[in-house]
Parts: structure tokens; C-alpha cells; sequence
């Protein structure tokens, strides 16, 4: 039996990856606040997953500076993409729907 990948299974985090791979192209990132406000999350609890999707290297976070207004930076990885592509094929066949 295929098993799911269990840093996306949570349902937060497949709700951001899910989010990430709709909403941006490869290479697109969106800032902290706009993914936030589109997942309804807090700030913590969106922090929390975040981590825990890029230390298994499936989101990329960066920082800089708008004027003098810290920005941080959210995009999926190649790695990420490849990642929710084969956990929504495996969620299809469990589900008996094929891919």
C-alpha cells in the first residue's frame, strides 16, 4: 500500500503547499502576510509548518527589506512541487480515482 507523505499529510501544511503550488509558477513566491491572510492561519501556527515544510526542504523562506519594512518571502521548491505532484497521485490512488 502507498503511504503519504506525512510532512504534507497534515492537513495545515498540505493546505499550504496545496495553496503554493495553485497559486504560484515556478520560481513565484508570495510574502508572509498575503499566504496568512489566503490560509486564514495565525502567524504562529503558519511559522510552525513553515518549518516543519522547510526543513524537509520543500518551501524556501527569504527576508529583505521594503524601505525600511522587513518582508519575508514564501516559495515552493522544485523539491516541494515534486513532492505534492506524488502525494496527490498516491491520495488519488488510495482513493481508487488513478492519477
Amino acid at each position: 500500500m502507498t503511504e503519504l507523505d506525512p510532512v504534507i499529510h497534515a492537513p495545515a501544511r498540505l493546505r499550504i503547499v496545496t495553496a503554493l503550488n495553485e497559486a504560484l509558477a515556478d520560481g513565484d513566491e508570495v510574502t508572509f502576510p498575503v499566504l496568512q491572510k489566503l490560509l486564514g492561519m495565525t502567524a504562529g501556527n503558519l511559522t510552525t509548518h513553515l518549518a516543519k515544510l522547510e526543513a524537509a526542504g520543500y518551501v524556501e523562506t527569504s527576508k529583505a527589506f521594503a524601505g525600511r519594512k522587513p518582508v519575508t518571502y514564501v516559495a515552493l521548491t522544485p523539491t516541494g512541487r515534486a513532492a505534492f505532484r506524488t502525494y496527490r497521485t498516491h491520495l488519488l490512488d488510495l482513493l481508487g480515482g488513478g492519477s
